[in-house]
C-alpha cells in the first residue's frame, strides 16, 4: 500500500485507486513507446545488426574468440580457452520466418537498449511513495541498476554466448554422423535472449541485496549464514542460464555470480552499519 500513498514523498493531492492506475498506465505507455522507437531504429539497420551483433557469438572472427585464446596462452593454459571455429547455418522453415525473426530481434534489442528509460519510468512511479530519508539513500539508483544490467548483458553476449553456442554447435550424438544440426532463426534468438536477459537480471544481485538490507528484510549475518546454500542456488542458476551442459560454461557463469554474492555481503554490511548508526542517533535525539 505504500506505493499507493503518493503523498509521503511530496505532499501531492489525494489520489484515488483509479488515479494510480491511470498514472501507472501512462508510465507503461511511455515505456512501450521507448521500446517501439528503439525497435524501429534497429529494424531500419537490421541487416548490419544481424550480421555483426546478433550472429556475433557464432562468428569465427568474433572478438571474444581471439581474446580468450590470447588470454589462455598468456596464462600458460595452452589452448584450454581456444575454441575451434564453429560454422552454423540457420534456417527459416516458413515464408514469414525471416520477417517475423527481424521483428522479434528488433523488439528484444529495443527492450535492452531502452532498459534505463523503462526503469526510470518505474522509478518515477515508485519515488513519490518514499520518505525523504529513503530518497537520500537511493541516489544514482538508475545508474547502478542500468550499470549492472548492461554488465550482465555484456557478460552473456561476449563470454557466455560464444562458449554456449560453440559447445552446442559442436556437440554430436552418435559417431556415424547420422544427425546434422540445422537450428532455426527463432531457436537461436530464443537461446541468445535467454543468455543475455538471464545474465542481465542475475547481475542485479548487489542492487537487490542493497535494497533489501536498507528496508530491513535481510542482514549481512543472514547472507553469511546462507552462503553455502547460495552456492548451491547459484550453481543451479548457472546451469539454468547456460543451455549447454559443459562444466566450463557453467563455471564461467558461476564465478562472477558468486563474486556478486560476496559483493552483496560487503554492501549489506555497509548498509547495515549505516542503519544501526542512524537508529542510535535517533534514540539519542
Amino acid at each position: 500500500m505504500a506505493l499507493l500513498d503518493r503523498n509521503r514523498g511530496g505532499g501531492l493531492a489525494d489520489m484515488t485507486f483509479i488515479d494510480h492506475l491511470e498514472e501507472l498506465r501512462m508510465h507503461i505507455i511511455r515505456s512501450v513507446l521507448a521500446i517501439l522507437v528503439m525497435a524501429i531504429v534497429i529494424f531500419v539497420y537490421r541487416n548490419w545488426i544481424f550480421d555483426y551483433i546478433i550472429t556475433g557469438p557464432i562468428n569465427p572472427n568474433f572478438i571474444s574468440y581471439r581474446v580468450l585464446c590470447q588470454f589462455s596462452h598468456w596464462a600458460h593454459m595452452g589452448d584450454a580457452l581456444c575454441m575451434p571455429p564453429v560454422k552454423v547455418n540457420m534456417q527459416s522453415n516458413s515464408f514469414g520466418g525471416q520477417f517475423i525473426g527481424s521483428i522479434s530481434m528488433s523488439f528484444i534489442l529495443g527492450f535492452i537498449m531502452a532498459f534505463p528509460y523503462i526503469f526510470w519510468e518505474f522509478w518515477r512511479f515508485v519515488k513519490p511513495a518514499l520518505k525523504e530519508n529513503e530518497l537520500r539513500t537511493t541516489r544514482f539508483v538508475i545508474f547502478w541498476v542500468s550499470f549492472f544490467f548492461f554488465l550482465g548483458a555484456a557478460f552473456g553476449f561476449f563470454l557466455l554466448g560464444p562458449f554456449t553456442f560453440n559447445f552446442l554447435a559442436g556437440f554430436q550424438l552418435g559417431t556415424q554422423g547420422t544427425l546434422v544440426t540445422f537450428p532455426t532463426l527463432s531457436d537461436y534468438l530464443d537461446n541468445l535472449t535467454n543468455i543475455i536477459l538471464g545474465c542481465g537480471l542475475a547481475f542485479e544481485l548487489p542492487v537487490l541485496a542493497y535494497a533489501l538490507t536498507r528496508i530491513g528484510l535481510i542482514t549481512p549475518f543472514f547472507l553469511k549464514k546462507t552462503r553455502k546454500y547460495a552456492i548451491v542456488v547459484i550453481l543451479i542458476l548457472a546451469a539454468f542460464i547456460t543451455p549447454s551442459p559443459d562444466w566450463m560454461s557453467q563455471t564461467i557463469v558461476f564465478l562472477p555470480l558468486y563474486a556478486l554474492y560476496e559483493l552483496s555481503i560487503i554492501l549489506s554490511v555497509r548498509v547495515y552499519k549505516e542503519e544501526q548508526k542512524r537508529e542510535q542517533e535517533d534514540e539519542w535525539s
